[in-house]
């Protein structure tokens, strides 16, 4: 038999009516491709006037600390970290060992130099004996004329009888002795000529042994003075290894001290520097402190490849040579930074440098 279903107009689910279809609008779709235009116009020209790189870091002036002497460490005056200004005392060693030398070496002076003025007191009595003894001689020899002289006169006086044979004897005798005292005075002179040489070599030996000493005593306070380094540069203190008590050599690095002055080295790939000249602008993106807004511009290009400066330079004249891009060091200073963000930035820290290149560049 038929079944009869009745049906409810409240058991109808209620069908909203559809709304008409909004007709399409182009101006939407050209807009939009307008835009996306713009953008990637904007990214081309930004793109191809620039020259950026990832391999980038922040460079200074590192100074290894180390005594030029060997010693004890007495006293160490800063810690890690710490801003230093230049001239500032770092380290200081036991001054003791040193200042002992450094009388030992003040007595060798004086003692030099009162021997270099005996010795020139002895070689101004060799001068004056040699002085007197020329006198001598000159007297000497004028006597020796005299009686040259009356010799021959009486000679020839004895010989008319005019004289006797004994005054004769006596006027021989004279000449005789008066000779023979001329050569004794002369052989004095040679003696004193002798001892003045003698007394200038001894007056030059003198004052050689008072230079020696004299260097030994500069030596000796530079050694004393190099018991205290002091700060080359300003910067900051790190790597610290002094401790007082130790006993270190010559040249045993105590710490570093880095340079608050910072640059950027970039290593740009060689196909890159084609357009990257002196002077172009710079922007610095810093990885630790992505907030850091810094501004550079183009120092100076690095004569050679970074490769070509290492220890071991690539040498391709034997083997498979397979051709890479080589990286070109290039110096960037810093146009904006302040005392106050100088400290953050330190040696080896990561940047990103975009380089704008100008129009004018071919």
């Amino acid at each position: 038999m038929p079944v009869t279903t009745t049906t409810h107009a409240s058991d109808v689910a209620q069908v909203p009516p559809r709304s008409p279809k909004k007709p399409f609008n182009p101006k939407i779709l050209y807009a939009t491709l307008i835009l996306m235009g713009i953008i990637g116009t904007g990214v081309y020209f930004s793109g191809r006037n620039t020259e950026t790189t990832d391999d980038a870091f922040i460079a200074t002036h590192i100074v290894q600390i180390a005594p030029r002497i060997a010693g004890q460490i007495l006293r160490v005056w800063v810690n890690d970290n710490q801003f230093v200004k230049k001239g500032d005392l770092l380290v200081e060693l036991d001054p003791r060992d040193n200042q002992a030398l450094y009388a030992q070496a003040a007595a060798y002076l004086a003692s030099s130099e009162a021997k270099l003025l005996q010795s020139r007191f002895s070689l101004l009595s060799s001068q004056r004996n040699l002085d007197q003894c020329s006198a001598d001689v000159t007297q000497a020899q004028a006597n020796v004329e005299n009686s040259d002289a009356d010799f021959i006169r009486n000679e020839d006086l004895r010989n008319r009888g005019v004289i006797s044979q004994r005054d004769y004897d006596a006027s021989k005798a004279l000449k005789l002795g008066n000779h023979a005292i001329l050569e004794g005075r002369q052989k004095k002179v040679l003696g004193a000529r002798s001892d003045v040489q003698m007394a200038e070599a001894s007056v030059k030996s003198a004052q050689a042994t008072v230079e020696e000493a004299r260097a030994l005593l500069e030596s000796a306070r530079l050694r004393v003075l190099y018991t205290k380094i002091y700060a080359s540069q300003d910067g900051y203190i790190t790597h610290k290894n002094a401790e007082p008590g130790n006993y270190i050599s010559s040249g045993t690095q105590l710490m570093a001290l880095v340079s608050d002055k910072v640059w950027v080295v970039a290593n740009f790939k060689e196909t890159q520097l084609r357009r990257i000249r002196k002077g172009q602008d710079v922007d610095i993106h810093v990885d630790a402190y992505p907030n850091l807004k810094l501004k550079g511009k183009v120092d100076s290009i690095q004569a050679g490849s970074g490769s070509q400066f290492s220890l071991l330079p690539p040498e391709n004249a034997t083997g498979n040579f397979v051709k890479v891009v080589q990286r070109i060091p290039v110096k960037i200073i810093l146009t904006n930074l302040s005392p106050l963000n100088a400290p953050l930035l330190g040696p080896g820290m990561s940047v990103r440098p975009t380089v704008f290149i100008h129009f004018n560049n071919k």
